[in-house]
């Protein structure tokens, strides 16, 4: 039989020489590199990055490679072009498995399907054209900004992907400044190519003038621009001249992008920078790093230095690169290679991963550490006191919480958790509202009880003027004409100042760009929302610290409906009381006294007792035939509730339920005050 299969190999090459030369020169292509993946003819430009075989030398797999990160404003259509790169690059194995797979396959979390928006950075993996493509797919919300700098360390060149009628926006302009700053190339990728009223001149213009605004080099101006429309999965160097797949962007990639830049190729000159921090349950905490100079290998001695730390060795146990969206395990890595790495349960994000070898004598010294924005709201979230405290959650106690809140710190590196003078409150700090009510919704679904109290702005004092500054934010509205005014006076009322106004061409909507405290920004977004009757689309991003204004911002103009006592919910007292205000409450729920059940009409608070029960008699009431009704309550989400919280009130968090109440702490201090 083998002398069979032998002789069959023999005529096979003879006759077919071509096919020869490609199985020695690369047997893994002509295995895995060829067959239908429900894409037609480009199936044969991708292979499974576990067919490749590994390379002759490190300098070889390092031009091998492309570290990407994919980089746009949020709604820009960054994940949907990164599905469609995944679709295309043979990842399923068929169409049903694409089906299985659903939509936007970055976005595998709960609250990133829910919300429509990418929270955390992933990295996947795919071959084209013998390359190596590592894809970094980051969030596009300012909120995130910390994934997207921690992200862009491990990349040597950004896709930075713009919507075809939008053009820039204020995230654009952050992601891209930093990007530019460690030196890096851009692709730009004029995305939803295939709307109506899309003007890819004007934007691939708007690009060019963000570069010079930015100080651009003339190498990182002189760019390359791809139209694509990831909905559709085509792409092409013209905006009316698209080919039938995204070729044209691959090829751009491997153009455009940078190899990776390496110093050294030598095992003891390894250097890796851990951007990512990620769990197992079975080998536990694993490090991502890219790595610099040097190769590692499983099994090596190695240490974790940090410039501000105590060095920390033991050995790498499981080595794994990444391959398509998963991973695999190798015996080694080159320089260049982004990797994950188990056996050092004491990694922190910001280490360098360095060989110990010889105890560490001829060791590189420490990468510097990474670098992120400074948090500009907190938020104290701690134990749930109230009444109805303990009946549905699992995690209850401060010890709990507590933990649970340090945890969040090994790979949310622009989140802060501080101890304060409560022993069952901590003060937890991010790059803005969004960021903490994530976190919390998070820790809510995992069956945590907490009592959040309301967002507030970090202040700094400025070392060298000794005055007291406040972050300021850039916000841009677009909203149809009719609700300007209106948009135009709550800005004013948040001491906003005007920069910019004007009529946008792509869809015929007026376009206001303000500079507004961040104090202003808390719970700007609903009322914007109402003021427009829900047109209006709102973008933010951290602008600057400036000097503090010393008046009050105004926040909301009505009081709240507050329980009268404590007790459940009745019809007849809900109509009693709705007629007050708008209530978020409905007959049988249980409240307590001071819980907050709905928006007084007129500033100020009020108690309503909405636990009232109708008293029976034997008289006929000449009012019997006359019925109410109940009006429909306000649904209030987690996000609601946060931007309704004035700074005497607090939220109580349960695995099911929101609850907001006037905080009893604050209540006896005014007291006392009186």
């Amino acid at each position: 039989m083998r002398s069979f299969q032998s002789s069959f190999a023999f005529i096979v090459l003879a006759v077919f020489p071509s096919i020869s030369n490609a199985f020695l020169s690369s047997p893994a292509s002509c295995l895995f590199g060829i067959g239908h993946n429900g894409f037609g003819s480009s199936s044969a430009r991708f292979q499974s990055s576990a067919a490749v075989e590994a390379t002759e030398s490190p300098l070889s797999t390092a031009q091998a490679i492309r570290n990407i990160a994919v980089i746009a404003h949020v709604d820009h259509g960054k994940t949907t072009l990164v599905d469609a790169l995944i679709r295309q690059s043979g990842v399923f194995r068929d169409e049903a498995q694409q089906r299985e797979a659903g939509e936007r396959v970055m976005d595998n979390q709960d609250q990133e399907r829910e919300r429509g928006i990418t929270i955390l950075a992933k990295n996947l993996a795919v071959m084209y054209k013998g390359v190596k493509m590592n894809i970094l797919d980051t969030p596009g919300h300012a909120d995130f900004g910390g994934e997207v700098e921690r992200v862009l360390n491990m990349a040597d060149g950004v896709l930075l992907v713009v919507d075809s009628v939008d053009g820039p926006k204020p995230q654009t302009r952050f992601v891209l400044d930093k990007a530019l700053q460690k030196g890096m190339k851009a692709l730009v990728v004029v995305n939803k190519i295939d709307r109506p009223s899309a003007r890819p001149d004007y934007v691939v213009d708007k690009v060019f003038d963000l570069f010079v605004e930015l100080g651009a080099s003339d190498v990182q101006t002189d760019f390359t621009v791809v139209y694509a429309s990831g909905l559709n999965g085509v792409a092409g160097h013209e905006p009316h001249a698209l080919a039938e797949d995204m070729s044209p962007l691959f090829d751009a990639i491997l153009e455009a992008i940078d190899q990776p830049s390496v110093e050294k190729f030598e095992p003891e000159a390894l250097q890796a920078l851990v951007s990512n921090i990620d769990f197992d349950n079975f080998k536990g905490k694993m490090g991502i790093a890219r790595i610099s100079n040097g190769s590692i290998r499983a099994g090596q001695p190695v240490a974790l230095v940090h410039p501000d730390k105590d060095k920390k060795t033991g050995r790498v146990g499981n080595l794994f690169v990444f391959d398509n969206l998963g991973k695999k395990e190798v015996e080694e890595a080159f320089a260049g290679e982004i990797v994950m790495f188990a056996g050092l349960p004491d990694v922190e994000i910001g280490d360098t991963l360095v060989t110990n070898e010889n105890a560490g004598a001829n060791a590189a010294g420490p990468l510097p550490p990474i670098a992120v924005e400074q948090p500009t709201v907190r938020m104290t979230i701690g134990v749930n006191k109230s009444p109805l405290a303990g009946r549905e959650g699992k995690f209850l106690t401060s010890r709990m919480i507590r933990d649970r809140l340090f945890k969040e710190l090994d790979r949310n590196v622009a989140l802060r958790v501080a101890e304060t003078g409560s022993a069952d409150k901590y003060e937890v700090s991010g790059r803005g509202q969004l960021h903490l009510t994530v976190l919390i919704e998070t820790m809510r679904r995992e069956g945590f009880e907490l009592e959040v109290g309301p967002p507030s702005v970090i202040f700094r004092q400025n070392p060298e003027t000794g005055k007291t500054e406040e972050p300021w934010e850039a916000v841009e509205v677009r909203v149809p004409e009719e609700y300007l005014g209106g948009v135009v006076d709550i800005l004013n009322q948040r001491k906003g100042e005007l920069q910019d106004m004007g009529l946008e061409e792509g869809e015929g909507l007026n376009i206001v760009k303000y500079m507004v405290p961040t104090r202003g920004m808390l719970g700007l977004r609903s009322a914007l929302l109402t003021a427009t009757r829900g047109t209006a689309i709102i973008d933010s991003v951290f602008d600057s610290y400036r000097e503090k204004i010393p008046v009050e911002i105004q926040g909301r103009d009505k009081g709240s409906l507050l329980a009268f006592a404590d007790g459940q919910t009745t019809t007849f007292g809900i109509e009693g009381a709705q007629d007050r205000g708008r209530l978020f409450i409905t007959p049988g729920e249980d409240v307590y006294k001071g819980m907050i059940v709905g928006i007084h009409q007129r500033p100020g608070d009020l108690e309503v007792n909405v636990c009232k029960q109708k008293q029976l008699t034997n008289m006929r009431s000449a009012t019997k035939g006359i019925t109410t009704g109940i009006v429909s309550s306000i649904d209030m989400s987690l996000d609601s509730c946060v931007e309704y919280l004035a700074a005497d009130e607090i939220l109580e968090v349960t695995p099911s339920l929101f609850r907001m109440a006037k905080n009893p702490d604050m209540a006896g201090k005014k007291q006392s005050k009186k």
